[in-house]
C-alpha cells in the first residue's frame, strides 16, 4: 500500500504546485517544458529504455498524439487549478475514467453490467454538479470550461495509453520515455516561438513538478505490480484518495468555495468510483 500512498501524494502535490504557480508568478508553459526534461532524465534512470528500439518502424501515430496531448492538457490542468480550484480540477481529472470506460466498451470489448452502467450514469451527474458555478457570484462564469477540458483531455490520454500498452513493437516504458521526449521538444518549440523569457525560477519549479509528476507514474506502476491480483484496490484507492485529499486541501488550505450542489457532486463522484470498483471486483471474481 505504500506505493499507492506515495502515488496519491505525488498526484495531489502536482495540483498544489500548479495552484501556487500563479501566486509566485511561475510561467506554466515554461514550467511544463522543464517538467518533461526532468521526466526524461528520470525515465532514463529508472526505466533504462533501449534507444536502439526507437526507429521509424516502431513509432506509431499514437506516440505523436500523446506527445502533443500531454503538455497541452498539462497547461489546461494548470489553468483549471488556478481558475476553478484544486478540488474541482482533481475531481474532473479522476472522473475522466468514464471516458476510458466508454471507450473500453466500444473499442476493447469490455464486459458491462448494471453496476458499471450505474457508475457511469452517477459519474456524469457528478460532473454536472461539481462544475456548477453561480455566474452571479463568480468573476468568470466561463471558467468551467477548464475542468471540462481536463476531463475530456485526460480521458483521451487514458485511452491512448491503453492503446500504447497493447502496442508490441516497443516496450511500454520505452514508449513512455519517447513520448516524454516528444512532449519536451514540442513544449520547448512553443516557448521559443512565443519568445517566453527563460527564467531560472521556472526551471526550478519545472524540475520539482517533473519529480512529482514522474513519481506519480512510477509509484502507480509499482502499486499495480505489488497488487497484481487486486487491480480494483489500486484503482479505487488511487481515484478516491486523490479526490478526497485534493478536495480537503482545496477547501481547508486554499479556502475554495463549494456550493451545496458542488458537495453533492463530490459525494456522487466517490459513489460512482465505488460502483465501478464493485463492478470490476465482480468481473474479477
Amino acid at each position: 500500500m505504500i506505493y499507492l500512498v506515495l502515488s496519491i501524494i505525488c498526484s495531489v502535490t502536482v495540483g498544489v504546485l500548479l495552484k501556487l504557480a500563479k501566486r509566485y508568478e511561475i510561467n506554466i508553459p515554461q514550467a511544463v517544458t522543464w517538467n518533461y526534461l526532468f521526466a526524461i532524465g528520470l525515465s532514463a534512470l529508472f526505466f533504462r529504455p533501449v534507444l536502439s528500439d526507437i526507429n521509424p518502424s516502431t513509432i506509431s501515430t499514437i506516440h505523436i498524439v500523446l506527445g502533443l496531448l500531454l503538455p497541452t492538457i498539462f497547461i489546461f490542468l494548470g489553468l483549471s487549478v488556478q481558475h476553478t480550484g484544486l478540488a474541482r480540477t482533481d475531481i474532473a481529472q479522476r472522473l475522466s475514467l468514464f471516458i476510458s470506460l466508454i471507450a473500453a466498451y466500444f473499442l476493447f470489448n469490455d464486459e458491462y453490467g448494471p453496476l458499471k452502467f450505474a457508475g457511469i450514469a452517477v459519474g456524469f451527474l457528478a460532473i454536472v454538479f461539481t462544475l456548477y458555478r453561480k455566474s452571479s457570484t463568480q468573476v468568470n462564469s466561463n471558467s468551467w470550461w477548464y475542468p471540462l477540458l481536463v476531463f475530456i483531455g485526460f480521458g483521451i490520454i487514458d485511452v491512448s495509453f491503453k492503446l500504447i500498452s497493447q502496442y508490441t513493437p516497443l516496450p511500454y516504458t520505452t514508449s513512455l520515455f519517447f513520448i516524454f521526449c516528444i512532449s519536451f521538444v514540442l513544449s520547448l518549440t512553443y516557448i521559443l516561438v512565443q519568445r517566453i523569457k527563460l527564467q531560472l525560477v521556472n526551471l526550478i519549479c519545472g524540475c520539482i513538478l517533473g519529480l512529482f509528476n514522474f513519481g506519480n507514474i512510477l509509484f502507480y506502476l509499482k502499486a499495480h505490480r505489488a497488487l497484481a491480483n487486486d487491480p480494483s484496490t489500486v484503482f479505487a484507492a488511487m481515484n478516491m484518495g486523490v479526490i478526497i485529499c485534493g478536495s480537503l486541501i482545496g477547501i481547508l488550505v486554499f479556502k475554495e468555495k463549494f456550493s451545496k450542489l458542488n458537495y453533492l457532486g463530490l459525494a456522487l463522484a466517490l459513489l460512482a468510483i465505488i460502483l465501478i470498483t464493485l463492478a470490476q471486483l465482480h468481473v474479477i471474481r
